[in-house]
């Protein structure tokens, strides 16, 4: 077992081999130096898809239709853009939605049915056909096996840089690789979190079999970070499958894999919080069951009062067990005379009173850690990520549909 190997790689959703990408201006954004539309194609012998959305009822028109798709074909391909989410626009989104997914179908010989769609960017603003005339021949033009970047950068909104990331695994001269992108910085809640996210792996592995990873993998990732508790409209995560390197992973090691890409990708859109200063982990421990600790985290996370007490460099733990205390005792019970919360490793709140002084807590680091143990002589915990808000979160909220 020497020679097995996790290794991340630069590149991203491009990594596996039989995977290709390519991202172009299109004309979605008004601004001819944004890179606003994407592609995505597996070249691959035993190509399949699963995907996971958004639980928002006002779920766009790409949403609705690649669950229509997912469900009816194999797709191995998808098309985005940026800059407009055709969500909360009707029947003419959806058909707009169609019709691009048959247009690239086309484009690139394929039966319709087997590319997927999806937008992101202001919601309610009808989405014109013009600029995927202009932007699907020229990404078909442009699809290299160097195209993840761009691919990448296409899809951003209020994102300040691309995220990517590629996990590789070899053993005994058997190689394969899981890679992918994502794009979010704002509108960030569990279920999902707000973003867009193409996974890829040249492993051959099944629909079924990728379903359950991508699962298990978004429930320990995007489905534990918090921006600003927004749920969006556009929530897509897919999974493609090449097949390309030959290579029959063992179930386990390849939800590691997939579980690795998604958590380096959910912590990107973290560090990447719209106008944040600092990344907050939280971590509840001592918990009567995972789900108890993960109520826990979720409910601080929430609290914009402690988000902008630590955009103040404040560790304000009465703004921590204030919103812990929120957790119904059915769903999490514990003694609040026996909870501990430790910042920056400074036990600030001991025995559910005052603990040592907040002005000895180091708040210059980009991270802070949260540590909160309930004592409930249990041993179960969870982690979930939040970012501070600043005055610079207003701003770029107050401005974006100017």
């Amino acid at each position: 077992m020497a020679d097995i190997e996790f290794a991340y790689t630069e590149a991203g959703v491009t990594a596996p081999v039989g995977i290709r990408a390519a991202g172009v201006h299109a004309g979605f954004r008004k601004d001819p130096r944004r890179l606003d539309a994407a592609l995505v194609v597996s070249d691959g012998p035993g190509t399949v898809a699963c995907g996971m959305f958004t639980k928002n009822v006002f779920c766009a028109a790409p949403v609705q239709v690649d669950r229509e798709l997912l469900a009816q074909h194999a797709p191995r391909a998808v098309l985005l853009n940026s800059g407009n989410a055709n969500a909360a626009t009707g029947e003419p989104g959806l058909a707009i939605a169609r019709k691009s997914a048959q247009a690239a179908a086309h484009a690139l010989g394929l039966p319709d049915g087997e590319v997927l769609v999806a937008s992101t960017g202001v919601i309610g603003v009808e989405l014109s056909w013009e600029p995927f005339e202009k932007g699907i021949p020229a990404l078909v033009e442009k699809l290299s096996k160097d195209g993840g970047h761009d691919a990448a950068c296409a899809i951003m909104t209020t994102d300040t840089h691309p995220k990517e990331c590629a996990v590789r695994f070899t053993y005994g001269g058997n190689e394969y690789a899981v890679g992918g992108m994502v794009k979010g910085s704002g509108m960030i809640a569990p279920q999902l979190a707000t973003m867009l996210c193409v996974i890829t792996t040249d492993a051959v592995v099944s629909a079924g079999q990728m379903q359950a990873a991508l699962a298990v993998a978004a429930e320990h990732s995007f489905n534990r970070i918090d921006v600003d508790g927004c749920m969006s409209t556009n929530d897509t995560v897919l999974l493609l499958a090449s097949g390309a390197s030959g290579v029959e992973p063992d179930k386990d090691e390849f939800n590691k894999l997939v579980r690795e890409a998604c958590a380096s990708l959910s912590r990107q859109i973290i560090g990447d919080g719209e106008g944040a200063s600092h990344d907050i982990r939280i971590t509840v421990t001592g918990a009567t069951s995972e789900d108890a600790a993960l109520a826990c985290g979720r409910a601080v996370a929430a609290s914009n009062l402690l988000k902008c007490a630590i955009s103040g460099n404040d560790p304000n733990w009465g703004r921590i067990v204030s919103s812990l205390g929120t957790v119904p005792p059915e769903v999490a019970p514990y003694d609040s005379n026996k909870v501990t919360v430790d910042v920056n490793g400074v036990r600030i709140c001991e025995n559910g009173g005052a603990g040592r002084d907040r002005s000895e807590v180091d708040m210059t680091p980009r991270e802070v850690h949260i540590d909160i143990d309930l004592n409930t002589g249990s041993d179960a915990e969870a982690t979930v990520w939040t970012d501070d808000l600043t005055h610079e979160y207003v701003h770029i909220n107050a401005d974006y549909e100017s």
